[in-house]
C-alpha cells in the first residue's frame, strides 16, 4: 500500500478529485496548507504599498491506495494539477505498512 500526498494549487482541487473518482478512489483527505518552494513567495500591492507574501496558499491531498493503483493515481494528479507554471506543487509517495479501519477492525488493503 502507498500513501500519496500531493501539494497542489487550490483551484485545481475539483479537477484532481474528479480524476481520482474516475479511477475508483473512494476517499481522500484534503487540508488547506501554506508554503513555498522555488518561487519563494510573491510580492503583492495592497493600497499602494508593496509587501511580500512568504507563504502561498496550497491544498494537500492525501490518498491511501493499493500498490497497483499508485502509479495511475500519481499520473492522474500530475495531469490534472499541472498548469505548466511555477508553483504547481509536488507529489510524495510513501510506503504504508499498515492500515486499520476503526469501525470494523479490518486491516491492510481491505481497510482502504
Amino acid at each position: 500500500m502507498k500513501l500519496i500526498m500531493a501539494i497542489i494549487k487550490p483551484f485545481k482541487l475539483d479537477e484532481v478529485r474528479e480524476s481520482l473518482t474516475e479511477l475508483g478512489i473512494q476517499g481522500l483527505t484534503v487540508t488547506e496548507v501554506k508554503g513555498f518552494g522555488r518561487q519563494k513567495g510573491q510580492t503583492e500591492i495592497y493600497r499602494g504599498a508593496e509587501y511580500a507574501v512568504s507563504f502561498l496558499p496550497k491544498v494537500k491531498v492525501e490518498v491511501a491506495v493499493s500498490d497497483d493503483l499508485a502509479d495511475r493515481v500519481v499520473d492522474a494528479i500530475t495531469k490534472t494539477a499541472s498548469t505548466g507554471k511555477i508553483g504547481d506543487g509536488k507529489i510524495f509517495v510513501l510506503d504504508l505498512p499498515q492500515t486499520v479501519r476503526i469501525r470494523t477492525g479490518e486491516t491492510g488493503e481491505s481497510a482502504l
